[in-house]
């Protein structure tokens, strides 16, 4: 009872804590404490901090430090004991960049040289009338047929008496149908009655070049489908079945495709690439330097710089040239 009475009778005094009310020491403490609260917020304590409740890298003893011993204070943002290092044995760690390919994906260009198509014009043609009347014609006895030709799409088309015609030398599909179009508008203009039917694509020629050389021997004796006789063709005769499309294949990289379709020449394509990649050259000096300048150009930088001359040794050799055509 006395003891409470002293607690009772102490003196007020004035809160700090931005209050203008006069309480006990007892009552100061509690709102203290309820202001930390508010202002930090309530966290679950983790194990070995001691009691200590942190809030965006800010203490709670650093408000109130006459209320917490010296040995609990903590820094704001750092644990008081060691931190465990998680450690995974089973994946390796990847790194944040990645090395670059030491060889890219090489590009290869395609050139349809040649597409051949044929249709019919559903009539009886006069071979005479044709070679007599018609534009740019030649009139062959001996093969019984016209050869016309045209500008624009350049191409030539034989034309049969029987009505069957066959157009060469465009280098697209759209263009010998445009081709074929107008050969058969020119013989409805001499005055027989045409009608374009039964138009196909009957074959497609196409080259492309490997960025490397090929050893064709040793090609030719592991596949079966490939055959060589160097007496007769410096090339490999490779032959596909799907798509179906005969290649030749030299041994400085050139392959040339006859396909029923573009679209088959590329399938082809695609189909001898991983088959010749096995059996390719060692690039030399020259198709290094070339590479690099590809890849610099691909990038947008500039190309590097040509190796300086040698100024002092290019005079030496004009002199002895010199001397040489005095003596």
């Amino acid at each position: 009872m006395k003891k409470e009475k002293r607690l009772g009778s102490m003196s007020p005094l004035l809160c700090k804590n931005n209050c203008d009310k006069y309480i006990t020491l007892p009552q100061c403490a509690v709102l203290v404490m309820a202001t930390l609260i508010q202002e930090n917020g309530i966290k679950d304590l983790s194990k070995g901090t001691h009691g200590v409740v942190s809030n965006h890298g800010m203490s709670a003893h650093s408000v109130a430090s006459h209320m917490v011993p010296d040995h609990e204070y903590c820094e704001a943002g750092t644990a008081s004991g060691p931190q465990p290092q998680c450690t995974n044995t089973g994946e390796m760690p990847v790194p944040a960049n990645p090395p670059e390919e030491e060889e890219e994906t090489p590009e290869i260009d395609i050139m349809i040289n040649n597409v051949v198509c044929s249709f019919s014009v559903k009539c009886h043609l006069n071979l005479r009338q044709i070679a007599l009347n018609g534009v740019n014609v030649e009139f062959r006895r001996e093969n019984g047929m016209v050869t016309m030709k045209l500008r624009r799409p350049y191409t030539t088309a034989s034309i049969w008496s029987s009505g069957r015609v066959t157009c060469t030398g465009a280098t697209s599909e759209e263009q010998a149908k445009i081709a074929a179009r107008r050969y058969a508008r020119a013989l409805q203009k001499l005055g027989f009655q045409v009608r374009f039917r039964n138009f196909r694509v009957v074959n497609v020629l196409g080259t492309c070049r490997m960025p490397f050389g090929i050893r064709i021997i040793s090609f030719s004796k592991k596949y079966k489908e490939a055959d060589y006789e160097p007496e007769l063709h410096p090339g490999v005769t490779y032959k596909l079945y799907n798509p179906k499309a005969t290649l030749k294949i030299f041994s400085t990289g050139g392959v040339t495709i006859t396909a029923r379709s573009v679209s088959d020449v590329q399938s082809a394509v695609e189909r001898i690439f991983p088959l010749v990649y096995e059996f390719r050259k060692p690039l030399t000096a020259a198709d290094e330097e070339l590479l690099r300048q590809k890849r610099a150009a691909r990038a947008g930088a500039a190309p590097p710089p040509p190796p300086p001359r040698d100024e002092r040794m290019h005079l030496v050799t004009l002199s002895d040239d010199d001397n040489d055509a005095w003596e």
